[in-house]
């Protein structure tokens, strides 16, 4: 794992996409959903780094080793156990509500 920490205003950022479904200063959790949506396009052959940047997820700010990390990661749990293996064992801890999004979409647009 990278040492790069994200800065409040940076985990604010990632929040309001869609496609993430939590922040902390250290990590990215993605909804299950995009490691699918991700998964899908690689196989056709886009790379992670397409795929992110499709998505609207910032690639200066991720990196490109937390991106490639994660490709690998899911790519390799997929093959071995399928799309079961994409699903967040923690789905319920870190949950962002609709109204949540909305708040930190307002927030970054007045910084």
């Amino acid at each position: 794992m990278t040492k790069r920490l994200f800065t409040e205003k940076e985990q604010t950022q990632l929040k309001c996409n869609p496609h993430v479904q939590a922040v902390s200063d250290k990590a990215i959790t993605y909804t299950d959903e995009f490691k699918r949506l991700f998964i899908t396009e690689n196989e056709k052959g886009k790379i992670p780094r397409t795929i992110f940047e499709e998505a609207g997820l910032d690639i200066e700010l991720i990196g490109l080793k937390r991106i490639q990390s994660a490709g690998k990661s899911w790519s390799a749990a997929h093959r071995e156990n399928g799309e079961e293996s994409l699903q967040d064992a923690r789905k319920n801890k870190f949950r962002t509500s609709p109204r949540a999004r909305i708040k930190f979409r307002r927030k970054i647009r007045t910084t």
